[in-house]
């Protein structure tokens, strides 16, 4: 019921449901994205290193590019090394881009669809480990570096020169002085990610859902960055009853700096787990010509997990990939 009233929700908005292919060159170039590799044999023999794909979002863009205004994938994707309660190797994803749309309408469509799969099912409030959060209220709005400061004592935007070149050193002192553990990897990325997750995230979605946005530009692959501030980029993630639900940016369309950052992906992929992905040349064409736009990738079953109370991603799913 839920699947039939997200389409509906994206018919009534011409949103165009698109089909892209799970088989791909590339599976994305985010450092702790990680894929199932495959191998493509053509008739000569010849085999081909393929993958399948982490999100629709590459194909999608390309199709943005093409000349397609409002677009949507409801479908699967693969994650590897992810197995836990909120997390299946192979899970529904639900993505929607809107070609010329700000970055605030997209957050706004974000917040529609959480209270609608409220409604599908009547659920008062959404519960997960104890925590609970009310889907219809007015959602909570703050920034990463807010988040940080309030949450950690954190100020992070002082870790990052203006151009948003971060300091390991300056965070590790931050987080110090505050009395936090260092990790081994002293990285700032692997720091942040630390204080995030440690102090940050489980303040998130208690009560009401929470929208944490402008992240530190070094953290947002695929975002513009925000305008005035070359530090911060418009990616937000929205958080309920202290799950993570949904992932969203301004898009990026400047080709040359998303090769920059791809290939800093890639090189920090290698340092922490050995290897890499190739990088799609076609999606970077895109970009050229891709119109601005904005989109979100949301965890399709994890909403249907907290619409309908339940507790592990498995129990929403038909068959569950056996362990």
């Amino acid at each position: 019921k839920i699947d039939t009233a997200v389409r509906g929700w994206l018919a009534e908005r011409d949103f165009l449901i698109v089909d892209p292919p799970g088989l791909q060159r590339s599976p994305g170039n985010e450092t702790h994205l990680h894929a199932f590799g495959t191998e493509m044999i053509g008739n000569d023999g010849v085999g081909q290193a393929m993958y399948l794909h982490t999100s629709p979002e590459f194909t999608m863009k390309k199709l943005l590019a093409a000349g397609e205004k409002r677009i949507a994938s409801l479908q699967h994707v693969w994650r590897n090394r992810e197995r836990s309660a909120l997390h299946h190797p192979e899970f529904t994803m639900l993505e929607w881009y809107r070609a010329g749309a700000p970055y605030e309408s997209i957050i706004a469509d974000t917040l529609e669809v959480i209270r609608l799969a409220a409604e599908v099912t009547g659920i008062s409030q959404f519960e997960f480990r104890g925590r609970v959060c009310d889907p219809r209220s007015e959602a909570e709005r703050i920034s990463v570096a807010e988040a940080f400061d309030r949450f950690a004592g954190i100020d992070l935007l002082a870790t990052m020169d203006e151009d948003g070149v971060p300091d390991d050193t300056a965070l590790a002192e931050q987080m110090l002085k505050v009395g936090m553990a260092l990790p081994e990897d002293r990285h700032w990325s692997y720091l942040f990610t630390h204080v995030l997750v440690d102090r940050v995230e489980p303040a998130l979605g208690n009560g009401r859902v929470t929208v944490l946005d402008r992240y530190p530009a070094c953290e947002a692959a695929l975002a513009r960055r925000v305008p005035g501030d070359r530090r911060v980029s418009e990616r937000f993630e929205v958080y309920a009853a202290g799950v993570e639900l949904a992932n969203g940016f301004g898009e990026l369309t400047d080709a040359a700096e998303q090769r920059v950052r791809f290939e800093a992906e890639m090189a920090e992929k290698q340092r922490l787990y050995g290897e890499r992905y190739p990088i799609d040349q076609d999606f970077l064409a895109a970009l050229d010509v891709m119109p601005e736009a904005s989109g979100v990738a949301l965890g399709f079953d994890r909403l249907v997990m907290l619409a309908t109370g339940a507790q592990r991603i498995e129990a929403v799913l038909w068959a569950p990939v056996a362990e």
